[in-house]
């Protein structure tokens, strides 16, 4: 790996068997489900009612200096409730948080508040520097507990596909009680052997840093890992593989495989108030210390 895409022979197998073009296809969701931008579509709509009935304060608050360092907050209008923080997916260079408000319906029916965050996107950013986003996205979150009025001791984060590995990633901030990883990443190796490094441009030591599988911490937060049974085979491999390695170190991680989902229809278990995500947040905020 030396950070640039670089495309072998055609037939060379590269990782786990799989030739170039079948290590791609294994990191295309949008390919592997034929309505995918449907399903998108669907999700900017119900996100844009979200939005529009959201006071203007509220949304794209800044929380860093960069223009998409912004998030949205969506009050429950509990009295200091829990927070949820969302983290979109997109493999960390395409969508925008706009574009995921439609999440936070599951949750607030629960009484909690939900923070949808944004980030820089690559090529523009390293990952290096998208991982630092959400720690300081958390920080920021915290230390204005008060002016939003959740409770600053029950902040969890949730996120999907690339927001999955930030979820992972982001278990390690002070201020995380628990995370909900969704259909997520946690092995960056594959992905910087595939069609997606062609903006990322991971090094080795990314790789070795950055992947929730290899630094795997002595402690760590509840977290639920969950994926849908019908997504592509090398995600749910991921899945698996990360909650074995943490099993391995006695850390609190679980795994669901919610079947008959795929990649983009798993999220409607967030954004129902009685979908399966949001009853592993519910009984994760319940049961977390």
């Amino acid at each position: 790996m030396s950070g640039t895409f670089e495309r072998p022979a055609a037939g060379t197998a590269i990782y786990r068997g799989m030739d170039q073009a079948a290590l791609d296809a294994a990191y295309n969701s949008g390919s592997a489900v034929p309505d995918s931008a449907e399903w998108m579509a669907r999700g900017r709509e119900r996100s844009a009612t979200v939005r529009a009935g959201t006071p203007a304060r509220l949304l794209d608050v800044a929380y860093g200096s960069r223009p998409r360092q912004r998030l949205d907050y969506f009050p429950s209008g509990a009295t200091k409730p829990p927070l949820v923080v969302f983290i979109h997916g997109g493999y960390w260079q395409r969508n925008d948080k706009d574009m995921f408000a439609f999440v936070a319906d599951g949750p607030r029916t629960h009484g909690y508040d939900v923070a949808t965050v944004g980030y820089t996107l690559g090529p523009e950013a390293r990952l290096t520097d998208i991982v630092a986003e959400m720690h300081l996205a958390l920080t920021y979150l915290a230390d204005h507990a008060q002016d939003f009025g959740f409770d600053r001791e029950r902040i969890f984060v949730t996120g999907w596909s690339a927001g999955g590995h930030l979820t992972a990633m982001a278990a390690g901030h002070e201020a995380c009680r628990g995370g909900v990883p969704i259909s997520g990443i946690f092995d960056l190796e594959p992905i910087a052997l595939s069609y997606l490094d062609e903006k990322l441009g991971l090094d080795p030591t990314e790789v070795a840093t950055l992947s929730p599988l290899r630094v795997l911490p002595t402690r760590l937060p509840p977290l639920r890992v969950i994926v849908g049974g019908d997504e592509l085979p090398e995600l749910k491999r991921q899945s698996a593989a990360y909650v074995e390695a943490a099993r391995e170190r006695a850390l609190p991680v679980t795994l669901t495989v919610l079947p008959g989902h795929h990649h983009f229809s798993i999220l409607g278990e967030l954004s129902r108030p009685d979908g399966a995500i949001t009853r592993a947040l519910v009984e994760l905020i319940a049961t977390a210390k």
